[in-house]
């Protein structure tokens, strides 16, 4: 592995798209966009693995990086969430530019503030628990998942980032009615 490698810089910003990932596979379905979709995620969860010491398949990756950049374009900006969708898909593109450190200057915290900013795109006032906003729960969410890592290791990421990628997706079924 590259020593500039940031493993948990990538595996934080892996956790975001998964997160974020739980309004955009709702938003996909509706669109008609879940094959594209899954593409993505195929390539965030190859990502996974490769944190947990596996093979990068770069196949996959190359799948998910080429959705990434167009996915957005194929999402009708007539419906709620187009911002949103841009936002999400520069995490996936962030997240796959990080596994290979030496052919992009990308850094981990630009892959959290595009995940920031994906939040605040979110068409709607919403309240998570006992948040009053999707961007004070993004935070709070990054800053969960860097403890999180840090004290318990990636499987107890991962679970993190799927209980939190729920709440992302019931955000996006009250969006859509």
């Amino acid at each position: 592995m590259d020593e500039t490698f940031d493993a948990v810089g990538e595996a934080v910003c892996c956790a975001a798209a998964i997160r974020l990932g739980g309004a955009m596979q709702v938003l996909a379905e509706r669109a008609g966009l879940f094959d594209r979709y899954s593409l993505i995620m195929a390539g965030v969860t190859n990502i996974v693995a490769f944190l947990d010491g596996r093979e990068l398949d770069d196949d996959l990756l190359g799948s998910a990086f080429a959705e990434s950049w167009s996915l957005d374009a194929r999402y009708p900006a007539e419906f709620a969430g187009h911002d949103f969708v841009r936002g999400w898909t520069s995490v996936v593109f962030a997240v796959v530019v990080l596994t290979k450190p030496k052919q992009q200057d990308i850094v981990a915290a630009q892959g959290l503030d595009l995940a920031s900013k994906a939040v605040a795109a979110w068409p709607s006032a919403i309240r998570i628990g006992s948040f009053d906003s999707l961007v004070r729960f993004e935070l709070a969410c990054q800053q969960d998942a860097e403890g999180r890592l840090r004290k318990n290791g990636l499987p107890a990421l991962w679970k993190l980032a799927e209980v939190q990628s729920k709440q992302y997706r019931q955000a996006a079924e009250r969006l859509v009615g």
